[in-house]
């Protein structure tokens, strides 16, 4: 990604909404700590991934996530 992002870690605390991934386009239930990253200038792309998912963003295969 080329782009500046800001990434940032959820504790499960704080986490109270449910989400969906856009790495595995599964649910992320509340209660579940995970990451949040969010474009430079542009909070309206904010993203909810799983931690494991966003570590292993760079090795999804063309056309998935």
């Amino acid at each position: 990604m080329d782009e500046e992002l800001e990434v940032r870690r959820v504790q499960p605390y704080e986490a109270r909404r449910r989400y969906v991934c856009p790495g595995c386009n599964q649910s992320i239930e509340p209660g579940t700590g995970h990451t949040v990253v969010v474009p430079k200038g542009a909070p309206d792309l904010r993203r909810h991934w799983h931690h494991a998912c966003w570590e292993h963003r760079h090795r999804r295969r063309p056309g998935r996530g």
